[in-house]
């Protein structure tokens, strides 16, 4: 019998275990399941933690717009103009209605012409959670997209806090009108009242998404200044791209503006957002963040899809369930394998959009980070990723694993500092090929400020810039990013073979046999310098023109004349 009663006792602490281990997997418990907005930014808005939908959003949108806090066009606008594109880019700034067609339409028109005229937008919207609000609240609470009731009532309840809606009210529908004229309107005049909703549009009905976002700026304040405050982020996205001298001073403007169709993120949700479905489950899926973050300066989804938690999610990713909001994913959704979104809008606990608050090495590895990271800044946003890793791996892993990124990371670092030495001493030296005969001023606003510049990548007109300063420019900024990016992401065969340590060597390899071959080539032409006789210039036995070699062959012939006639005369003389 009591034998019995041991089995029991432990299957029910087994059972207890396992339901405790769900909820730490799951990393919240029911009551903590949303995000937050930071105290920091509450504190940068002069607001209270108790201020109303109304005072946040208020407070949120005068800072989004002001230009000294990072909207508009920037500092560098002077140097170039916008395409048309740019008005879908940056709608806040460029964004002007067309002239036709001139109508004053109502909510119900909105979608009947434009299922004629652009009928995808239509079926998208029909197919969302705008489109279907009645639907979502008939949901059962079984089902994993049940918690948008309460998202549901949590909008109806930011609208009345703005008098956009009457108390008792529900919302009916979220259409065209509603994001296109305004929240509400019943019609709109399309020549004039149109326009392009911006993430501050967005934001007046969601305004703690919008709050999690914008808090952004607030979170990610360097100790000694390695990045501009709130940078790298979302939020300021759009202000370092028209901040950046070489993107202002291309002439190629499409070109230019391919940066900006991943900076926009700053100006407009849909990056993530798709419109017009503004579908979560595309949201959740690492492919929403590969449009952005690919390619050689920054391989965060081709390192990730080839890491083992990359390798997961395509094999088994199909039997996850997608509409299970991030909070539950892995104790409801079924998710066995992290994902881009469940790392990094994970903090302490809770999923929010904001995804810089734990940011250590930001887009580029630093020395100026490397020798800081002992600093407390650093170490508690390294413990706040100890804490996202132990949702699935034992904490003493975390933490060795995370120091396993470091060292590498520092490994990349100082290789690449070495070859730079190589470089600028080349450069001091004035060894560069055309560095004093054909180096050409690079165009305003950009400025030379040594080899090996950002601008390297993107323009060029003569020796400017020579081979050996692209090969480190594509060595800091491809190379050493991506050598940092495998470690982050755990693809191993991407920072060893593929893409990081050995593009690193190979570039330093070609930078020091550049090196030897200038130093090599500056010696030879010093030593035939040396061996030219010494030169007068204007003297007529400057032997330098075949005029001066003809003038000289002349004068000594006049002379052997002149000396046999005096011989000739000389032995006709009587005794």
């Amino acid at each position: 019998m009591k034998r019995i009663w041991n089995l029991l006792s432990d299957a029910v602490a087994m059972v207890a275990a396992t339901a405790l281990s769900a909820t730490l997997l799951a990393g919240l418990s029911i009551d903590t399941a949303y995000g937050d907005v930071p105290d920091e930014t509450y504190k940068a808005l002069g607001l209270e933690k108790t201020a109303s939908p109304k005072e946040l959003y208020d407070a949120l949108t005068k800072r989004y717009n002001s230009t000294e806090e990072g909207a508009g066009t920037g500092s560098l606008s002077k140097f170039w103009e916008p395409i048309p594109i740019s008005k879908y880019l940056n709608p806040r700034d460029f964004y002007k209605p067309p002239a036709n067609p001139e109508v004053d339409a109502t909510r119900a028109q909105c979608v009947e012409c434009h299922t004629t005229i652009s009928p995808g937008w239509v079926h998208s919207w029909q197919k969302s959670v705008h489109g279907n609000l009645d639907e979502i609240r008939s949901l059962p609470d079984t089902d994993s997209r049940s918690y948008k009731k309460g998202m549901i009532t949590e909008v109806e309840g930011n609208l009345r806090s703005m008098g956009l809606l009457k108390e008792g009210d529900p919302l009916k529908e979220v259409g065209c009108i509603d994001c296109h004229i305004g929240v509400g309107k019943d019609h709109g005049v399309h020549q004039t009242e149109l326009k392009m909703p911006d993430a501050a549009a967005c934001g007046q009905c969601h305004v703690k998404q919008f709050a999690e976002r914008e808090s952004e700026r607030d979170t990610v304040t360097w100790p000694q200044d390695q990045w501009p405050a709130g940078r790298p982020s979302h939020a300021l996205s759009y202000k370092a791209n028209v901040e950046t001298a070489i993107w202002a001073a291309m002439e190629q403007r499409e070109v230019a503006e391919g940066c900006t169709f991943c900076h926009t993120a700053q100006n407009t949700c849909n990056s993530c957002h798709t419109r017009h479905e503004f579908s979560a489950v595309e949201a959740r899926k690492p492919e929403t963040c590969a449009m952005c973050h690919n390619g050689v300066d920054h391989n965060e989804f081709e390192a990730y899809m080839y890491s083992k938690h990359g390798t997961i999610y395509q094999t088994r990713g199909d039997t996850w369930d997608w509409n299970a909001q991030l909070a539950d994913a892995i104790g409801k959704g079924g998710m066995n394998a992290p994902t881009c979104q469940f790392c990094h809008m994970e903090y302490q606990g809770k999923f929010g959009h904001n995804l810089v608050r734990k940011v250590r090495w930001a887009f580029e590895p630093t020395t100026k980070i490397a020798d800081n990271l002992k600093h407390p800044w650093f170490e508690s946003r390294k413990d706040a990723w100890a804490g996202t890793c132990a949702n699935c791996h034992s904490e003493r892993f975390a933490r060795a694993y995370l120091d396993f990124i470091d060292k590498g990371t520092i490994d990349g670092i100082k290789i690449t500092e070495d070859a730079k030495l190589v470089l600028t001493k080349l450069y001091d030296d004035g060894l560069l090929p055309g560095q004093k005969t054909n180096r050409p001023k690079v165009p305003e606003p950009e400025k030379e400020n040594g080899p090996g510049n950002f601008f390297n990548l993107f323009w060029q007109k003569g020796n400017n810039p020579t081979v050996v300063e692209y090969e480190f420019a594509e060595m800091w900024e491809h190379h050493k990013i991506k050598h940092y990016k495998g470690l982050a992401h755990a693809n191993p065969g991407g920072y060893t073979y593929t893409e990081g340590w050995s593009q690193l060597i190979k570039s330093a390899v070609r930078i020091n046999d550049e090196d030897a071959k200038l130093r090599d080539m500056a010696e030879i032409k010093a030593k035939v310098e040396a061996l030219k006789p010494p030169q007068k210039r204007g003297d007529l036995l400057n032997l330098e023109t075949p005029t001066q070699r003809a003038m000289l062959g002349g004068l000594g012939g006049l002379l052997m004349l002149l000396g046999i006639g005096a011989y000739v005369r000389n032995r006709n003389r009587p005794n």
